[in-house]
Parts: C-alpha cells; sequence; structure tokens
C-alpha cells in the first residue's frame, strides 16, 4: 500500500484569505509563479493587491491593470458552493502533496468529489483520443490493478484511454484533471462518468474559474496538472504530436517516471509511446512494471513536500521602489532568451530581493515571459 494517505500536512486558509486570494490570482498578469513572488515579497494577498496598479505603472504598463474585484471573486465563490465544488489553497490540507512540488503549481484549485483522493498517492494514465479497443482494455486494467494496489488513477477526462482509465478506477478512487471550469466539463459525451465523479466516487479538479469554457491553449495547462499530481505517468497509445507526450515531457521535467505501452509499428496511435521507449520511458507491459518501479518514491510520499502560507507579519517594504540604475541594469541584463534569476542577479550585481521586484513590476506590465525551471525572458512588443 503506498504510504501518505494519513499524513495530511497545512495550513487552512480563512475566508478572508480565500477570496483575497482569489482576487490576485484572477487578476490581469498573476501567474502561479507571479502570485508566490506577491506573496513572499508583500506578506499576504491583500497587500499585493493594493500594489498591483503601481507595480504595473513601474513596470511600464501603457494601460492599468484590471484587479479582480471583491464583487467577482465572491460571485465565482458562490458559484462554486452552488455546484457544490470548493477552493483548496496550495499551503492547505487537501491540496495534493506531490503538485505542490512543481515549478508553477496554481495557487488555487477549484475541486468537487471526494477530497481525499487529494492527498493520496497517485499515478497518471493518458493516452489517444481514438482509442483502440486492446489500448482502452489496457487503460481499464492498468486502472484496476493500479487501484487496488492502493494508487489513485489522475487522467485528463479526455474520450478514448483517459475515460476507459476514470471508468475502471471509480471504485478505488479517480481524479479527473479538466481544462475548464468544473461546470464545465469537456467531452459532452463524458457527461454520465462526470456525473458519477461529482458523486463522491472521485475527485474533479481545476484551475479555471467556474463557467470558463476550455480552449486549445486550456489543455496543456490541465496536462501539468496530471503530470504533477502522479507520482509516475502511464501512456498508452499516443499519436507523435498529441497532448499526451506533452503530459509526458511534463512528468518528466517535474522528475516523474514515465512508463510507456509498447504497440505496433504500423499504428500511428502507438508512435508515440514507441518513441518514448527509444528517449528512456520504462517498458511497461503489465501494472506490476509500475508498482515495482514506484515503490521506493511511494514509501516517502508526502513526507516532506513543501509548504506554502502567508506569513504571519508583511515581508519586504512594499514601497521600497527599485532605483532608476538598478531597474535599467536588470532590463538591460534580460533579452528574448531564457535567462536564470540567479544570473542575472549575478551578471547585474543587484540585491536578488530588487531584481525580484523589477521581474515582478515587468511581469504585471505584460513585459515578461516565464519559462520552466524559473527561467525568464522580456517580451518584445512587435508592429
Amino acid at each position: 500500500m503506498p504510504a501518505g494517505e494519513e499524513g495530511r500536512r497545512g495550513v487552512p486558509l480563512s475566508d478572508r484569505q480565500r477570496l483575497n486570494w482569489l482576487r490576485l490570482i484572477r487578476s490581469d498578469n498573476v501567474g502561479p509563479a507571479t502570485f508566490r513572488d506577491l506573496i513572499n515579497h508583500f506578506g499576504s494577498a491583500e497587500t499585493a493587491i493594493e500594489q498591483l496598479p503601481e507595480l504595473s505603472r513601474r513596470g511600464g504598463s501603457a494601460r492599468s491593470i484590471r484587479v479582480a474585484s471583491v464583487e467577482e471573486a465572491e460571485r465565482e465563490l458562490e458559484a462554486a458552493e452552488k455546484f457544490g465544488a470548493v477552493f483548496i489553497g496550495i499551503g492547505e490540507p487537501d491540496y495534493p502533496p506531490a503538485l505542490r512540488r512543481i515549478d508553477g503549481a496554481p495557487p488555487l484549485l477549484a475541486a468537487i468529489g471526494d477530497l481525499a483522493l487529494a492527498t493520496r498517492a497517485a499515478v497518471g494514465i493518458v493516452g489517444s483520443r481514438n482509442a483502440s479497443v486492446s489500448g482502452a482494455k489496457m487503460a481499464a486494467r492498468m486502472a484496476r490493478e493500479l487501484g487496488t494496489a492502493g494508487y489513485v488513477i489522475v487522467s485528463g477526462f479526455a474520450r478514448g484511454i483517459d475515460a476507459a482509465a476514470h471508468r475502471a478506477s471509480l471504485e478505488s478512487g479517480t481524479i479527473a484533471a479538466l481544462a475548464g471550469g468544473l461546470d464545465q466539463p469537456y467531452p459532452p459525451e463524458n457527461k454520465e462518468l462526470y456525473k458519477g465523479i461529482c458523486a463522491g466516487n472521485g475527485l474533479a479538479i481545476s484551475e479555471m474559474p467556474m463557467g470558463w469554457e476550455p480552449r486549445a491553449r486550456d489543455f496543456p495547462r490541465r496536462n501539468r496538472l496530471i503530470a504533477g499530481i502522479g507520482l509516475g505517468l502511464v501512456v498508452i497509445e499516443a499519436a507523435q504530436r498529441s497532448g499526451s507526450l506533452i503530459t509526458a515531457r511534463r512528468a518528466a521535467d517535474f522528475g516523474r517516471l514515465v512508463f510507456a505501452v509498447p504497440g505496433s509499428p504500423l499504428d500511428p496511435r502507438a508512435a508515440g509511446a514507441n518513441g518514448l521507449l527509444k528517449d528512456g520511458a520504462i517498458l511497461t507491459t503489465e501494472s506490476r512494471d509500475v508498482i515495482d518501479a514506484l515503490a521506493p518514491s511511494s514509501r516517502f510520499f508526502g513526507d516532506d513536500e513543501p509548504l506554502f502560507e502567508e506569513p504571519d507579519s508583511d515581508g519586504n517594504d512594499p514601497f521600497a521602489e527599485p532605483r532608476d540604475d538598478d531597474r535599467t541594469r536588470v532590463i538591460e541584463a534580460l533579452g528574448p532568451s531564457p535567462a536564470e534569476t540567479d544570473d542575472i542577479i549575478r551578471h547585474t550585481g543587484v540585491a536578488a530581493q530588487t531584481v525580484y521586484l523589477v521581474l515582478l513590476e515587468l511581469d504585471l506590465a505584460g513585459r515578461l515571459h516565464r519559462h520552466p525551471g524559473g527561467m525568464v525572458s522580456l517580451a518584445f512588443e512587435t508592429d
């Protein structure tokens, strides 16, 4: 039995903190990394919200930044409550422990269903939407056997392999990561499956607002949730260019084990999984391959995941504006190629806290791109 089912660590948010966290993450140009930097610098979401317009102006924004209002956040909280969902903060006990470890973990997750599933050790299963009969059968068998071994199955609620894995693991525990809002599950043919998940036989999660209809660019964000929640990822039938391979790359970036089920070289649906095997993925023909490989990491699951919470007191002085020459040196050090923040600090000789604040200003002004691994680059305007 995987470890971690007992150990729920974290500090609950107050109602006021939850409201302000939602306002902050729903404001313009505030992504997960920016959210974390703002909290670390200003000490609370409430203080950070007050500073957003000034930070954006200092970063060179040509227009006023949109800050989510109290009324907007209250409406979203009310809509979630009416739907039967809750918002879980990254430092709270019900937040998935493995997800806390990834770069750019969402500060808030909307969730509906059995919250206890979020804190158990999980394995991702993904694959082709246009699955073959044998592929769907393999996904179902793998999901059932991993569930019997104590793992929760996490997938992306797509048709094909995802749906087969969810259905087979409803009794043992399944987590569906959605690309849209919890009230906008996609695709529509999985409606009955979604009812079963929401009724408490599973758990559905999303970082998108209630009412949000999923778009193409939302699915890669969804994929990182699957990769981050699971201790490992099993790929069954994936084409050369597919979301499953994006999920596999993210899982590898997060230090997760990637498993691939081989398929016929004549079936284009197997080309992606076979390619993963050539690149070093673990050859998988039965659930025991996954269980044995994950045993060491499962033993220590959840023991040392980092917690994130608002400090007891405010952080740095929110009104300590960087000097113009410091800001200039940081901006000149940036370019279109991603750079590590530590390298920028060494190159410019500017104090670390000042560099982080300048990067926040640029980010909120829409002039900074953030990349995996904490790297940043300057966003150049095009004519």
